[in-house]
């Protein structure tokens, strides 16, 4: 969490690092009060940046699970959205999809060579992983590594490059490739979540090549 941030501000950063999250849980971690959570929360339901649905588990009393609205998300914004997405369909539109094709290599190429660089002092795999999701962080991708009972994800909380995903998925299979080539054949990149297909982040579990 940001500490330096407003109140509201962080409420909407726990949302969109943490997903979907009831009052309590929310309050734990702005470390206040559940009528505190409550009021920010409520304030920012009225400017449209989150919403609350209500959801029933086992036979304790219904929960209020909060989340942020399609504005909510908007305040985490997409870099240079606009200008992204004509430069794109500008390349397709004079020079065609092999151009453009060229365009996402070459990028993938500079990311790889860059991220080699910045790996290479790492043996461990969970170092690695770590220090690359440092990197992505950087680029604005509100990157973490985490490690459960399946292994290691690397877990991207927002995509400032998520217009121009929409416009070319290339861009995402780019950038799967490029993970997979700098962490190494003896690991295996699986993207099992993904933001162009309406997940909240993308995450991608890094397991040990079996054959």
């Amino acid at each position: 969490m940001k500490n330096n941030l407003p109140d509201n501000e962080q409420a909407l950063w726990i949302l969109k690092t943490k997903g979907s999250l009831p009052l309590q849980a929310l309050a734990d971690a702005l470390g206040v009060t559940t009528e505190g959570a409550r009021f920010q929360l409520h304030k920012l339901a009225a400017e449209g940046l989150v919403q609350a649905a209500t959801a029933v588990k086992g036979r304790g009393r219904p929960q209020q699970i909060w989340s942020l609205t399609e504005n909510g998300q908007a305040k985490f914004p997409d870099t240079h959205a606009d200008l992204t997405v004509r430069l794109i369909n500008s390349i397709r539109d004079t020079l065609g999809d092999d151009a453009l094709e060229a365009v996402i290599k070459s990028q993938q190429k500079n990311s790889i060579r860059k991220y080699n660089t910045e790996l290479k002092q790492y043996s461990h795999l969970k170092d690695k992983v770590a220090a690359l999701a440092g990197i992505r962080n950087s680029e604005g991708y509100m990157a973490e590594c985490i490690e459960d009972e399946q292994g290691l994800l690397l877990v991207e909380n927002h995509c400032p490059i998520c217009a121009a995903a929409k416009a070319c998925q290339n861009f995402c299979k780019a950038e799967l490739e490029a993970f997979q080539s700098v962490l190494g054949k003896e690991v295996i990149v699986n993207r099992i979540d993904h933001i162009v297909q309406g997940a909240r982040r993308c995450a991608y579990r890094i397991s040990p090549r079996t054959i």
